[in-house]
């Protein structure tokens, strides 16, 4: 007997599984490794961040015409559309500092001195007006 699960669906769960193995791998991987998993998550041009982005607003646009069609409440759309509007906040947000976190990946240059020890820098928080 053959799986009725369309093919698509399939795929969803699959990347679900990865993307767990992944959160699992990022949180056992030593620094650089982890830096590496990050700059490929986080590039918002080409990491996971970015598409999900592009997914979840291919879905605001399929509920948006089937909340025009009166198929799904408008809300359904529009929470959709939040998502994606701020999953895409969230990426610009994040793109910003994508490249410190690349740099984390990369061997430090061989100097013949020991690198500078890191600085601990004040937590900063942005309130939401």
């Amino acid at each position: 007997m053959t799986d009725p699960t369309p093919t698509s669906v399939r795929l969803a769960d699959d990347i679900a599984r990865q993307l767990s193995l992944l959160t699992q791998r990022l949180s056992q991987s030593p620094p650089r490794e982890a830096a590496q998993i990050l700059g490929k998550v986080l590039d918002y041009d080409e990491g996971i961040l970015g598409r999900v982005t592009e997914l979840v607003a291919t879905g605001s646009r399929f509920a948006q015409d089937r909340s025009q069609r009166g198929i799904l409440g408008p809300e359904v759309w529009l929470a959709l559309g939040r998502a994606a509007n701020e999953l895409d906040s969230v990426g610009a947000d994040l793109n910003e500092h994508t490249g410190t976190i690349k740099r984390l990946a990369k061997p430090s240059p061989a100097t013949g001195s020991p690198a500078p020890k890191p600085v601990a820098s004040a937590m900063v928080v942005r309130r939401r007006s």
